[in-house]
């Protein structure tokens, strides 16, 4: 890690000035995260270094207002760079993701004058958002006393928080309002738990955070004026945003896996000696090829639908808050949810099936390559596939498109 800080502190002058130049950088980010990503998922700390590497690198503020600093892009670069980032690691990639959320949440649920000054001070200091609005938790309580709340609880899920300047949190008040906030994620009454110990995502520093009188005062809770909000259905795409960045981090998971499957193949892999026509290399045997053939054919499949939908969800993103309507929401979520169910499905095959083209030397726990299906199968239990397919099913046989939910 010491490495990787002292190149990205010469390989990143300058800022990028196009989508493709992003891209471009979140590619050199990915291989920096490359080089030791077996290692560091063998022994997972809280990704500091990382966080970094990403800073350093400008991703942090790409979607922030070139006014202030920031890359000016839009939503279609930011799932492609997370998605880069995630073919190296996925722990990061899904870190970078989310925090492109949460940078966004003042604009789904804050006003004018909350985007105006959080974008800036975001995008000025280069700040990095962690997340704990677990829906499925009991709602932290949000206590009014005067000019600010007081909130207490606990979330189960806290991501990247114990390793970001600012943490999105979400409470609800005694009459049952909603409230969003973003507060400095060192505030006196926040305690990060480090009780994440799963089998993937390891570095995600996902365990849960407790809260005792966290001061939120009221002009920070998103689209509150005097007390009292008023909605907008652009609110409900934040759900959308979420399940498309993890559809992303699953694509990037997959061909990470392939990729690394690949380079295995071609400079390790034997060819099988006992059957009737052997071969010089492993890259000759029909089988292999065969099995590569399928894997590349799939994710070509998924990424064009992941992309397609990307486009889609991002011109809403982008256009004026009050001009989102509710079927083009629903149009939206019914194809996200497709391209969720059919990247899950063919990244866990492809994550499953490379050992057969690796063969059984490369089960050696150096390797690591069992981490790529540990990564993807954790996450993507976050919410039932099935209901993905359910709500793919309605909107063919009865057109009707999902009901906006905390996880659709």
């Amino acid at each position: 890690m010491t490495t990787m800080r002292q190149t990205a502190a010469t390989e990143f002058a300058g800022r990028p000035g196009t989508a493709r130049e992003w891209l471009d950088r979140a590619r050199r980010v990915a291989r920096l995260l490359a080089a030791d990503a077996a290692e560091r998922d063998r022994h997972p700390r809280p990704p500091h270094a990382e966080v970094r590497l990403l800073k350093d690198a400008g991703l942090v503020t790409l979607l922030g207002p070139k006014a202030h600093g920031g890359g000016g892009e839009r939503w279609t670069t930011a799932l492609r760079v997370c998605r880069e980032v995630s073919r190296a690691d996925g722990s990061i990639g899904q870190l970078l993701g989310y925090h492109y959320l949460w940078a966004w949440a003042v604009r789904f649920f804050g006003t004018e004058a909350q985007i105006a000054e959080q974008e800036a001070a975001y995008t000025r200091g280069g700040l990095f958002y962690g997340g704990a609005i677990n829906p499925r938790d009991a709602h932290v309580v949000a206590v009014d006393e005067g000019d600010a709340l007081r909130l207490d609880g606990r979330k189960s899920f806290a991501s990247g928080g114990a390793v970001s300047d600012l943490t999105c949190l979400l409470a609800g008040l005694a009459d049952g309002r909603p409230v969003f906030a973003a507060v400095a994620s060192d505030s006196p009454g926040l305690r990060y738990n480090h009780d994440w110990d799963n089998m993937g995502q390891r570095l995600t520093e996902s365990g849960s955070l407790s809260l005792s009188g966290v001061r939120v005062p009221w002009d920070a809770a998103l689209g509150y004026t005097g007390k009292s909000a008023r909605p907008l259905p652009y609110g409900s795409l934040s759900l959308l945003t979420l399940q498309l960045i993890m559809t992303n981090l699953y694509q990037g998971i997959a061909e990470g896996a392939m990729e690394a499957a690949a380079e295995y193949t071609r400079t390790t892999t034997r060819p099988w000696p006992y059957g009737g026509d052997v071969k010089e290399s492993a890259t000759e045997e029909w089988y292999i090829l065969e099995a590569y053939g399928d894997f590349r054919s799939k994710l070509w499949a998924t990424e064009a639908l992941i992309d397609r939908v990307g486009e889609e969800l991002s011109e809403l993103l982008h256009a004026p808050r009050g001009a989102v309507t509710p079927q083009q929401r629903g149009e939206a979520a019914v194809r996200i949810a497709a391209a969720k169910q059919r990247i899950i499905k063919e990244g866990l095959e492809v994550c499953t099936r490379i050992f057969d083209v690796m063969g059984a030397r490369s089960t050696a726990s150096r390797h690591g390559f069992d981490r790529f299906w540990r990564n993807l199968r954790t996450h993507s239990l976050h919410d039932p596939v099935a209901y993905k397919q359910r709500e793919v099913g309605r909107y063919a046989l009865l057109g009707e498109p999902p009901e906006p939910t905390f996880y659709s």
